[in-house]
């Protein structure tokens, strides 16, 4: 590996860090605006939203990587391009498929990073910031284990075994004990409905009362129970591709077809991650026609204006064939690889009609 190829990978490198940190501290302004407005809900205040930003940061910190790469580039090699540092290199006898290279050995670099917060950091970040400003929001305390979650309320603790997709709940368990810490009622239901207001509908109930000399037994069909813990604080135990990592993914996808449950959300989410780091590779193809070539001249404005559209287009094309793959049931492998097939085949052609 020679100087020039060091002095690019080092440049581009520095560039699209650059971008990175600003594009992410401009998302988290954003996030911290929004989440103002939940200040003061339970204990849910300035430090607990400064924690929370500081967890989903890597989240986000792996979705960038793609648009920072684009504009490192372009700011970068596009520098280049005006101080003539591109042309004295191409008159050197250096070909733009080398420079092309050179820029691909950085974005290289970039994926190894985001591979690495994305699936070793992001996800377990990602849980424990929901955990966080759920659990603030509400005074239920909340624990997930193999067996469900749990939640105390007072001197009820509430195991929930099963979170339906419309929100209700299945093989609910509360068990609640007296001032001497001794278990005096135990109360199971199939099914739970939230009504709003505090009140739950509970159905097919089986409820024992436990004393010193003796359990009484008795069944109901459906019984109204009021709990302050809210349906909201029932969503950190909800499955997110946020919070997984492609292995966990895979395991969930193949978990979910074992017990003919619908999948294609998390197949999706799946070859999405998958595809995620090429797109690395393709933010960088399509920056350097016009660095080479076309953009010479251009303003330093001009070049983040330019990454910024292609960005957003990218972006948008992107979740509008996720969408359709979901709403038309077309093969996710297709519909994750296609907007970055369709972006790179373009700028190869850009490529090839500048050299």
């Amino acid at each position: 590996m020679n100087v020039l190829t060091l002095y690019i990978i080092k440049e581009v490198g520095k560039g699209s860090l650059l971008a990175l940190l600003l594009l992410l501290t401009l998302f988290n302004l954003f996030t911290f605006s929004d989440e103002l407005k939940d200040i003061g809900h339970g204990n849910y205040g300035l430090k607990q939203i400064l924690l929370y930003l500081a967890l989903t940061s890597p989240r986000v910190f792996f979705e960038l990587v793609p648009s920072a790469a684009l504009l490192g580039s372009l700011f970068v090699v596009g520098a280049m391009a005006n101080n003539r540092e591109i042309v004295a290199m191409r008159a050197a006898g250096l070909s733009t498929g080398w420079i092309i290279r050179s820029i691909m050995l950085a974005g290289l670099l970039l994926v190894l990073v985001a591979v690495f917060v994305g699936e070793f950091v992001a996800p377990p970040s990602e849980r424990a910031a929901q955990l966080l400003k759920t659990t603030a929001q509400n005074k239920g305390i909340v624990m997930r284990s193999q067996y469900g979650m749990w939640l105390r309320e007072g001197n009820r603790y509430i195991n929930v075994r099963q979170i339906l997709d419309d929100g209700s709940l299945g093989d609910i368990r509360v068990y609640e004990i007296d001032d001497q810490h001794k278990l005096n009622q135990v109360t199971h239901a199939e099914h739970g409905k939230f009504l709003g207001d505090q009140q739950w509908l509970l159905t097919n109930v089986q409820r024992s009362t436990i004393s010193p000399r003796q359990i009484n037994a008795d069944t109901q069909a459906e019984i109204q129970w009021q709990s302050t813990i809210e349906s909201d604080l029932l969503k950190v135990a909800v499955v997110n591709s946020d919070n997984l990592s492609l292995y966990d993914l895979y395991m969930y996808i193949d978990f979910l077809k074992t017990n003919n449950q619908k999948s294609q959300n998390y197949e999706m989410a799946f070859w999405s991650r998958l595809v995620n780091p090429l797109v690395t590779f393709v933010m960088l193809m399509v920056s350097v026609p016009f660095v080479i070539g076309i953009g010479r001249g251009i303003s330093t404005g001009g070049r983040i204006m330019m990454g910024v559209l292609i960005g957003m287009s990218f972006n948008i094309m992107d979740r509008i064939a996720g969408h359709m793959g979901l709403i038309y049931d077309i093969n996710p492998i297709v519909m994750a690889i296609t907007p970055s097939f369709l972006v790179f085949s373009a700028a190869l052609y850009a490529v090839w009609r500048v050299s």
